[in-house]
Parts: structure tokens; sequence; C-alpha cells
């Protein structure tokens, strides 16, 4: 088998960061209508606006379930700036695979949910 197929397998079966968090700074929930993938994220942010914690919840294929693991993981440490300007290629770098425009849909789902968190207006 493809090690990226395997990986993909892997995080499908034992996602990374399962689970939302007991209080995060920010919650969003995204779904696909088309194939009914549905995923929640949950982010804790330190002080100093760096993303120390991630929790998701939700269904979806295991194409969209693998994306959520590895984009749970790829963004701790990042500035909550830097998540929310990822792009869709950090995530199919990831994935490590080529993805017809259906699947292309799933992949992004949990991109969307992270970079669609609305912050709080300053004041």
């Amino acid at each position: 088998m493809d090690p990226y197929h395997a990986q993909i397998l892997e995080h499908y079966r034992d996602p990374l960061n399962f689970g939302l968090l007991e209080q995060p700074t920010y919650q969003r929930e995204e779904w696909n209508p088309t194939c009914g993938d549905k995923f929640t994220f949950s982010i804790h942010v330190t002080t100093h606006g760096i993303v120390d914690q991630v929790g998701f919840s939700g269904e979806g294929c295991a194409i969209s379930t693998a994306a959520a693991s590895l984009l749970s993981e790829a963004i701790k440490g990042k500035t909550l700036a830097a998540a929310l300007e990822l792009q869709p290629a950090f995530v199919l770098d990831l994935l490590g695979i080529d993805l017809g425009p259906t699947r292309l849909k799933c992949a992004l789902l949990p991109l969307q949910a992270i970079t669609r968190i609305t912050l709080p207006a300053s004041s």
C-alpha cells in the first residue's frame, strides 16, 4: 500500500486531537452539505497568540477525517494569525495525494473551520 494512503487510513481510524477542548478560546463548526461531512474545531490560544491546543469532533469520510487530524496537529505552535492564513496547498501537502474536485472539498473542510474562525472586534 502507498505510504500516503496508509497514513490517511491511520488518521481516519485513530485521529490525533479527537475530542473538543473544555475551555477553547475559539470554536467553529463547518459542514459539507454535498456529502454530509461535519466537523467542529476548538482551539486554545495562549496570551502570546500561539495555538497550544486543538481538538475536533465530528464525522466524515477518510479524507476529511485524515485532513482534520493532520491539520489539528500541524497548527499547534503556530500563531493564530498564521493558522488563519493557511492556504489549501498546505492541507494538500499534508495529505500527499492527488484529489479530484469532490474529494478536494472533503480535504478542505477542516481548513475552512480553522480559517473561518471569527475573531472578536478589537477595541
